[in-house]
């Protein structure tokens, strides 16, 4: 089985969660580590920089770690080189984490209209004064980052991206095979991913994008040479798919399908845990409603139903409707295929006259910086 080394953290197999806002918090990283039996990486939902340094009452929530999971690791956004420097020697000190991954991948409008995530990487030199503050605060943590293949197919930044990263001391990159334009539509660009892996030979390349299966996990690897994957929307409702993976990389191959009666007592489970973890039963049901379509999706449920389900306040209420479903259906076929968003947004929310100079970078400081981490 293939051994991704992420610094000191032997991460086996070379799997990934990636980073979702409002996904994947504590209660799901959780789901996700019981399904692989603890094996793989985890990776908390976005955390900004600036929210971090200040304290702010929900990050410091978010960056909240089971004491079962080992390593633990934060997603840091931002957009200021000294905050980023900051947080990431706040991280340190303070034994917050135990790897810091840097977001360079996010297409949301709220995000890039500061120049942040996927915009950020047009700026070279904001991108290398940021890397290299990360790096010199990180001691001995590994500091690793997230991108996408560019703004548009007019404005491609990943090789130039990679290099500087190469040179700053960044310990592996992901590269999600779009542009920001794409945002998730249309098909990743796997290619860009086998480009990277030979443009930054020294360093870990992880590839992201499109894998819905364990097998599509291998392939891509097969097909890019990759160093590993890291998996979004395909365990979106589908958790136990980390022990697909799982058993994909140690060669069993013998991959979940759930009935339904299994894939509501996970249903259950996930709701409790978000209660528990947020300290309220009806904000943590409530909390959970997003995932019911994800979770149910392909079978047999009427439409009655799904809207019931979707607006649930407590446990009982929830138990009590999911034990009204027929809980002998068969996992659904096709139902492994994509989920989650699929639309692209083809406009790029950029700064005024971002695209402008690739290297100057007057105008961006502390004041761009996110005051709210996740979703």
């Amino acid at each position: 089985m293939t051994l991704l080394q992420i610094g000191p953290h032997a991460v086996q197999p070379p799997v990934v969660l990636a980073p979702m806002a409002g996904i994947t918090n504590a209660p799901f990283r959780t789901l996700c580590r019981e399904f692989s039996g603890g094996k793989g990486l985890f990776v908390s939902e976005m955390i900004t920089t600036r929210a971090l340094v200040e304290r702010n009452e929900k990050t410091m929530q978010l960056i909240h770690f089971d004491e079962t999971e080992k390593p633990r690791s934060i997603q840091l956004y931002g957009v200021d080189p000294d905050t980023v420097g900051k947080a990431v020697r706040m991280i340190a000190e303070e034994d917050l984490a135990d790897h810091i991954d840097l977001n360079f991948g996010c297409p949301v409008p709220k995000v890039t209209r500061k120049g942040g995530g996927s915009a950020l990487p047009y700026k070279r030199n904001l991108l290398r004064s940021i890397l290299r503050e990360a790096v010199a605060n990180a001691g001995a943590l590994p500091v690793t980052m997230k991108m996408r293949k560019g703004i548009d197919d007019d404005h491609i930044t990943y090789l130039d991206a990679g290099r500087t990263a190469a040179e700053e001391g960044i310990t592996a990159i992901a590269l999600h095979g779009r542009t920001a334009a794409q945002h998730y539509g249309g098909t990743a660009d796997w290619d860009a991913i086998a480009r990277l892996k030979e443009h930054v030979p020294e360093i870990p390349v992880l590839g992201n994008g499109d894998i819905w299966s364990a097998d599509d996990a291998k392939r891509m690897m097969r097909e890019t040479g990759c160093d590993g994957v890291v998996v979004g929307r395909g365990c979106l409702g589908r958790p136990w798919l980390f022990g697909d993976l799982v058993a994909a990389f140690e060669g069993t191959a013998t991959y979940a399908q759930p009935t339904l009666k299994e894939v509501a007592a996970v249903m259950l489970r996930h709701a409790t845990l978000l209660g528990e973890w947020i300290g309220d039963e009806a904000r943590g049901v409530i909390d959970f409603r997003k995932h019911v379509a994800w979770y149910t999706k392909g079978f047999s449920i009427g439409s009655e139903m799904r809207r019931g389900l979707a607006v649930t306040s407590s446990l009982d209420e929830l138990d009590a409707l999911l034990s009204e479903l027929d809980l002998d259906q068969p996992w659904p076929a096709g139902a492994d295929g994509p989920r989650g968003r699929t639309s692209g947004r083809n406009r790029v929310v950029l700064p005024d006259g971002w695209l402008d100079d690739p290297y100057d970078c007057a105008g961006v400081d502390a004041g761009a910086e996110l005051d709210t981490s996740g979703g």
